[in-house]
């Protein structure tokens, strides 16, 4: 298995985690600021690694380099993550595997429409295979309250993984060439600012009850605080040395295994129900991981 393979499940592995821990905290903070409380603790451990590792500023970044990763921060993180944040108050962990099967075909499109890359046979019965396997596994919960939160939960979380897509895919040559960490931590930076300015304009006079809610509220720590470290820290590495190593549609395939890990997490930690339907998709979404790992990386 190639170094982008484990990269890449890794990534799923530490997101489903961090959508667990999202989905409690979700109960008490608002999607806005339960963002912007998380971008800012991957931040802080993007920086603590950075000085660890002596890692210097990127060099022979231009104006337009800056820009590029300025776009992607807010369409990326700014405002998809937010998106997910709200989906997963509308859909709860088990039902957004649903919308989350949108995340694969939208990396491959993408990356067909950019760059021109086009997946193997064997790695497209495997990705068929995937997201087939979410279809079936996803299933309505009782935690939906209406038809209207359904659909609008369906609607924002695959509207996120588009937008993630065409984020991450924008600067994924600066990732080849420079620091994946500080790389990140430039985009999470621009991500807190932005949305940190938008307040201030929209509302100066509400931080506290709005932006900022999650880091007045000490009783949701010992949850948003391991959230930010799985999530936007270990998870977001993982993804984008991911990109960095393995064509987008590849590395999209694995990804896809969040919404199976998501749905087996949900099942121990949240005491949701692991349907024979459920068993199905997992099986299924495991076997197309496979036929993606079996085939030759190029």
């Amino acid at each position: 298995m190639h170094t982008g393979d484990i990269y890449a499940i890794g990534s799923a592995f530490f997101w489903s985690f961090s959508i667990i821990l999202m989905r409690v905290a979700g109960l008490k903070v608002d999607p806005l600021p339960l963002n912007f409380f998380k971008i800012c603790i991957g931040l802080a451990c993007l920086i603590i690694l950075a000085a660890y590792n002596r890692e210097g500023w990127p060099e022979n970044l231009d104006t337009y380099a800056y820009f590029r990763l300025g776009i992607s921060a807010v369409i990326g993180i700014s405002i998809a993550d937010t998106m997910i944040a709200a989906a997963l108050n509308r859909l709860g962990a088990s039902m957004q595997a649903l919308a989350d099967c949108a995340y694969s075909p939208a990396i491959i499109l993408v990356g067909y429409l950019m760059f021109g890359e086009v997946l193997a046979p064997l790695e497209l019965i495997g990705g068929a295979l995937v997201v087939s396997g979410v279809f079936v596994g996803a299933s309505m919960t009782s935690e939906i309250k209406n038809k209207r939160d359904l659909w609008t939960g369906i609607i924002l979380a695959a509207s996120a993984h588009i937008l993630m897509a065409i984020g991450i895919l924008m600067v994924r040559d600066l990732y080849r060439e420079q620091s994946i960490v500080w790389l990140t931590g430039v985009r999470f930076l621009i991500a807190a600012l932005i949305m940190l300015i938008w307040a201030l304009l929209r509302s100066p006079g509400t931080l506290r009850t709005g932006l900022l809610a999650g880091f007045y509220r000490p009783d949701t720590w010992k949850t948003m605080i391991p959230m930010g470290i799985t999530g936007p820290f270990l998870a977001s590495l993982c993804w984008i040395a991911g990109f960095k190593y393995l064509p987008a549609g590849r590395a999209a395939i694995y990804n896809q295994l969040s919404t199976v890990f998501v749905i087996l997490m949900a099942y121990v930690f949240l005491k949701e129900r692991f349907t024979p339907r459920r068993a199905i998709g997992t099986t299924l979404a495991i076997a197309g991981s496979l036929a993606v790992a079996l085939t030759k990386s190029h």
